[in-house]
């Protein structure tokens, strides 16, 4: 077995899967453009080296330089509406007419729209919104503001946890591959463990609520808690807490005037067959954060979304980015939202996630390399296992299937060592979805015959 650090989803992508899959691709040009990329730019952790060169994307594709399609179950989880969505498309061109940029210290009209649009999705006196060019600046936006409104800087977050890459967000992240060789980072943060337990969809047996009483007891015994920064719904390897776990949460917090920061940047807008994730949950967040498919996987565009008693910083700039109220990045959002509501697609996320769960179920029964299926809307999780009692990680058995259904035209991601995490456009057809099911499935079953 190699070193786990060397995995192909692990931390530097050397396994010796990878390697094979490049000889698997032998195409001069891709050779060459990898060999560029190798060259000039930094390496780094999980994206380095690059599994291909795409040259289009269109739909739920992504195509290469030899004309090799993806379906695409990974997209950076910007894809919701699929990619080069001709209705976006067409608002973005009309706007690189008229004005493709805004200066700082003046307003447009798409950005003031756009605002009125997001904070009209959301409930009670949730109308107040930044934006930012990314999730990461959003997070941090998050966690200043956190600390002019509740006067404390401690914040509290879970293990294993991401909200971005920067200095601030891997501080409040519990992600070790962020934070190792970093030295000293934000101080102030208290990490918790995080909620995994799981049964059936939204099932609400309490297991987790324990999860929820170290938050207070953190809280209690630490004292100077200003926020607890958190996914509703851990998106990497899909965990699912119960409705038990989040109205707890929502208690403890607003018991001791802590703010709770929802961290929805790669699950909203449908993911989970509401427009956000905390909708399920029957609780209203102090702040949420959204970013990735805000921008319709066209511009990058993130946002910050909090109470309009929390208009409390009018001498501190919390964001101040360049492109802060990008228009380009308006009219995309703008697009994308409209879209969403134009088709119908919550609704048929919903149809989807049945069938998601019935045939991953049915799955499971059928092979023992499956430990667990957790999942919602079009959000999930396939957990590998070398037997179910012990539940070692088939971190092996994860690699080959990968690689297989890469070379059968089907992308993911790996989670954790062992979860092939499936995420596809909402605009998937059931034809599309059956296709993409059948290439897994043909590769656990060569996985657990090997």
């Amino acid at each position: 077995m190699n070193d786990i650090f060397h995995r192909t989803e692990g931390d530097i992508n050397l396994s010796d899967s990878r390697k094979e899959w490049y000889r698997i691709i032998n195409h001069p040009d891709t050779q060459y453009y990898l060999d560029e990329d190798a060259r000039y730019f930094l390496h780094q952790s999980m994206s380095t080296p690059c599994l291909d060169v795409l040259q289009s994307c269109e739909g739920i594709y992504i195509t290469d330089l030899t004309g090799k399609r993806y379906m695409d179950f990974h997209g950076n989880n910007v894809h919701q509406v699929g990619y080069r969505n001709e209705y976006v498309l067409q608002k973005v061109k009309a706007q690189l007419d008229v004005l493709p940029f805004s200066p700082r210290r003046y307003t447009n009209i798409p950005a003031i729209e756009l605002a009125k649009k997001l904070t009209g999705l959301f409930p009670g006196d949730l109308n107040r919104v930044l934006f930012a060019p990314g999730g990461t600046s959003a997070v941090g936006m998050a966690l200043k503001l956190a600390r002019m409104v509740t006067g404390k800087y401690k914040v509290v977050s879970l293990w294993d946890s991401f909200h971005g890459a920067s200095i601030d967000a891997i501080a409040a992240g519990g992600e070790q591959v962020f934070r190792k060789g970093m030295g000293p980072l934000l101080p102030g943060i208290e990490r918790i463990p995080p909620p995994t337990t799981y049964r059936g969809i939204f099932g609400d047996d309490g297991n987790d609520i324990k999860y929820a009483e170290y938050l207070e007891y953190v809280i209690e015994k630490e004292g100077d808690i200003g926020a607890f920064i958190i996914e509703t719904i851990r998106n990497t390897d899909v965990q699912i807490p119960s409705k038990t776990y989040w109205k707890k949460v929502r208690e403890i917090c607003t018991r001791h005037g802590v703010l709770l920061i929802l961290d929805e940047i790669p699950i909203a807008f449908g993911r989970t067959g509401k427009m956000f994730a905390f909708e399920h949950y029957d609780i209203e967040p102090d702040i949420v954060c959204l970013g990735k498919g805000l921008g319709a996987g066209i511009m990058p565009l993130a946002a910050m979304v909090t109470r309009d008693a929390y208009n409390v910083a009018t001498e501190v700039s919390l964001g101040h980015y360049t492109h802060e109220k990008s228009p380009l990045g308006a009219v995309a959002a703008l697009g994308m939202l409209e879209y969403i509501e134009k088709e119908n697609l919550l609704a048929k996320v919903k149809e989807d996630e049945a069938f998601m769960q019935q045939e991953l179920n049915a799955l499971k029964s059928k092979y023992e390399l499956v430990g667990d299926v957790r999942g919602i809307g079009l959000l999930w999780g396939i957990e590998l296992v070398k037997d179910r009692q012990s539940k070692e990680k088939a971190i092996d058995a994860c690699e080959m299937i990968l690689y297989e259904c890469l070379k059968n035209g089907l992308s993911f991601k790996i989670s954790q060592g062992n979860v092939l995490q499936l995420s596809p456009p909402l605009i998937i057809t059931r034809a599309q979805l059956k296709e993409a099911l059948a290439i897994v499935e043909a590769a656990i079953a060569k996985a657990s015959k090997s």
